[in-house]
């Protein structure tokens, strides 16, 4: 998990996860097109995401093609996110409860 916090920790690697996300199956040229910097730093930067298991790449004839690994993330966010956001989930959930409880008493009590 170390390394995907890692992978994650870069603006840059977030930006091309996320441009993946919306087209998966891109080239290094594509990905690289509209970054400010040398194919040779988006070459770095995807293989910190090949090694965290964020990248995985296809060879299709001459072309290597890069997709998106979502699993990593979601079990961060299964150990990490889920279980702190699990209280607040319940609060609300109660808390909607209560307001709609008191909605429909109060209902109840202009119709009699």
């Amino acid at each position: 998990m170390d390394e995907v916090f890692k992978a994650l920790a870069d603006p840059t690697r977030r930006e091309l996860l996320d441009r993946l996300f919306e087209r998966d199956g891109q080239t290094l040229s594509a990905l690289e097109e509209p970054l400010p910097m040398s194919r040779f730093g988006v070459m770095k930067h995807l293989k910190v995401l090949e090694e965290a298991g964020l990248v995985t790449t296809q060879k299709r004839g001459r072309e290597k093609l890069h997709y998106l690994n979502p699993v990593p993330i979601r079990l961060i966010h299964d150990r990490w996110v889920s279980k702190y956001a699990e209280p607040w989930a319940s609060a609300l959930s109660e808390l909607k409860r209560e307001l709609e409880g008191d909605e429909n008493s109060e209902n109840e009590e202009d119709e009699g």
